[in-house]
């Protein structure tokens, strides 16, 4: 999906010379909404400078069974698409503690009637914000079919049984026609990656020759496109939307200025 034309229109001061858009894009490889929603919380100064296009790299799907939660103490959500999954499949958390990484899941479960913790971090934050908070206690981790961070492995090791339960998929998608062209071209191209399974499968769906700048929610997602001819990738500060909007925004002006000097 493109928001913004790429045909040339013409100055309302020069009606007759034609004119380009010459405009960086943003490429949005989340879902559908989750990529408006970012795009959207972008600075307007930042979203004026470039052309939006959405290319989902992963589609989830709610599978279930969810599992019959009255034989634990506490829930563990990665995720807020594990949040979506747990409300499609008609589950109540009725004051459920649940244990989440970032502050998003946590808003999402806490919507749902979770009582939720954040750890505010990545899987390691996560398992010792659990391991001070619930030992002894029996936990399980809703999840999708894809997962990293053995969270529940390492988390019974630890002495907090925690089990594991698969509740959506996520499929794999290729690139748009529309991502496709513009990766082909010589425009600068400013890609978040959110997930080191997203940035995985960018990083083995690239051809072609936009220069790239790459905007990474952390060093495990970096790692996914270190083999890609980046101009330049930059690592949000902490793995949270409001982290990923701080280096997203600078390196849309810096991939401008790259474009203006060509």
């Amino acid at each position: 999906m493109m928001t913004d034309g790429v045909p040339p229109d013409r100055r309302p001061d020069n009606p007759g010379k034609t004119m380009f858009d010459t405009r960086p894009y943003l490429l949005m490889t989340r879902p559908e909404a989750a990529g408006q929603r970012f795009w959207q919380g972008l600075p307007k100064d930042t979203r004026d400078g470039l052309r939006l296009v959405i290319s989902p790299l992963i589609e989830t799907e709610v599978t279930g069974p969810l599992p019959d939660l009255r034989a634990y103490d506490g829930v563990i959500l990665t995720s807020a698409h594990a949040v979506a999954a747990f409300r499609a499949l008609g589950g109540h958390a009725a004051g459920l503690t649940c244990f989440t990484v970032g502050a998003a899941t946590a808003r999402a479960a806490t919507e749902a009637g979770f009582v939720a913790l954040s750890a505010n971090g990545d899987a390691d934050d996560l398992v010792r914000l659990v391991c001070e908070r619930a030992a002894g206690q029996r936990l399980i981790h809703l999840h999708g079919t894809h997962t990293r961070g053995d969270v529940s492995v390492r988390l019974t090791a630890a002495n907090v049984q925690t089990d594991s339960a698969p509740i959506y998929d996520q499929r794999a998608l290729g690139l748009s026609q529309q991502a496709q062209d513009v990766l082909s071209g010589d425009t600068p191209i400013v890609v978040p990656l959110f997930s080191p399974r997203t940035a995985a499968l960018f990083a083995a769906g690239f051809r072609g020759d936009a220069p790239l700048f790459l905007a990474c929610m952390s060093q495990a997602v970096a790692a996914e496109v270190a083999s890609l001819p980046a101009k330049e990738v930059s690592v949000a500060s902490n793995p949270d939307a409001k982290a990923m909007t701080a280096t997203v925004a600078p390196l849309a002006s810096r991939a401008a200025r790259f474009h203006n000097r060509e």
